[in-house]
């Protein structure tokens, strides 16, 4: 005995293909990964291996003990708490400020796009672009990449992400998180919502507000690329992620939603328990989580007492409730091979999405061009 490939994968598309449902994702590192860029360990090595010797001397302990979005929140916590002439961790102020840029643009360039295989984003804003729904779809991701808006751009999506402009664009809290009324007059429902809620490395700070910039932030530019999660220091600064998590606890409570969560490994504990509670208080939605590794113990236990929060193994899967693996099935079925379900991988999960749009009519050209794409240079050209 076990669940039935096909039987779930049927029922996720019927789900999807419901033009009245609110539907949000949550993208995590193994977007990243599923594109050829690191995921958050990769992207650690990389800011060491980018650092100059006496850099990484200071930075390498941080890491390690804390994670790189921790060690930079401690650096940011240091810099704003230090006076003249004091250390901690070995750091004076001024030096602890000058960590933070050189990692930050450390990431910057270990998550280039230039080098991405942009296939899997591709596929999933072919979906995006031909969704059909009455509510806005809304894309959060902890992701500081620019994945997602080239793929966007290149699938001409049209999508609104809390900036106004375009060369120096400014935060606009009131589109983001306006009233219902608001929401209905300003930004019309077929603009996808993405939502960058740990910042983007085309975000800097100018003086005390954030701003979005045209590309990935230059060398020397105060970049915005964190989620400063605990940092003691100037409230303005943090606005645009104090918003944004408001943002997406807002949608997760949106009654009748599907969330779908793929390539996120619940390492950000606010996060993990809006998802919890959101799950848990609103019976009638459903959220739908993709685990590319085995599944995270506390995810196990929520989903074992929350029969509306699914989890998704390659070799096993909790639904409704009830934990065990996939059965062996004799009906045909593409996401299925050795005994697993492939569609844990988030480049299989655009194809599945791209092949199951909301409101979906005969394939065009472009898209049939996308499925059947295997591999596809940085630039979306095949």
């Amino acid at each position: 005995m076990g669940h039935d490939p096909n039987r779930f994968l049927s029922s996720l598309a019927t789900k999807l293909a419901t033009r009245s449902r609110h539907v949000c994702f949550l993208l995590g590192a193994g977007v990243a990964r599923a594109c050829k860029l690191p995921d958050l360990k990769g992207l650690e090595a990389k800011v060491l291996d980018g650092l100059a010797d006496e850099e990484r001397e200071k930075a390498f302990p941080l890491i390690e003990a804390y994670g790189l979005e921790n060690a930079l929140t401690r650096l940011r916590a240091m810099s704003s708490l230090l006076n003249d002439g004091q250390l901690l961790d070995g750091l004076s102020k001024a030096e602890a400020e000058d960590l933070d840029k050189k990692i930050c643009r450390q990431i910057v360039l270990g998550v280039d796009v230039a080098g991405a295989e942009l296939l899997p984003v591709r596929r999933f804003a072919a979906w995006v672009k031909r969704a059909q729904y009455e509510a806005a779809v809304e894309v959060f991701t902890t992701n500081y990449d620019l994945l997602l808006e080239t793929a966007f751009d290149t699938e001409a999506v049209l999508y609104f992400d809390g900036f106004s402009g375009v060369i120096r664009a400014p935060f606009r809290a009131e589109l983001v998180d306006p009233d219902e009324v608001q929401a209905r007059e300003e930004i019309p429902s077929f603009f996808t919502r993405l939502w960058k809620l740990h910042g983007s490395v085309n975000w800097a700070w100018d003086g005390n507000n954030v701003r979005r910039l045209g590309s990935a932030a230059a060398e020397h530019t105060d970049v915005a690329a964190v989620y400063p999660s605990q940092a003691k220091y100037d409230q303005s600064r943090r606005y645009p992620f104090v918003v944004l998590q408001d943002r997406f606890r807002r949608a997760l409570n949106v009654p009748e939603s599907v969330i779908i969560i793929s390539g996120y490994a619940f390492g950000d504990q606010h996060l993990n328990e809006m998802i919890f509670d959101a799950a848990s208080r609103r019976e009638r939605s459903e959220t739908i989580v993709f685990s590319y590794e085995p599944i995270v113990e506390e995810v196990a236990q929520r989903a074992s007492v929350t029969p509306n929060l699914q989890v998704i193994c390659s070799s096993e899967a909790i639904i409704g409730g009830v934990r065990m693996p996939w059965s062996q099935t004799e009906e045909e079925c593409i996401y299925w091979g050795d005994n697993k379900l492939t569609i844990v991988d988030f480049a299989q999960l655009g194809a599945f999405l791209a092949r199951v749009h909301a409101g979906s009519a005969p394939l065009d050209p472009g898209l049939k061009g996308l499925l059947t794409e295997q591999k596809v240079a940085a630039d979306g050209r095949a």
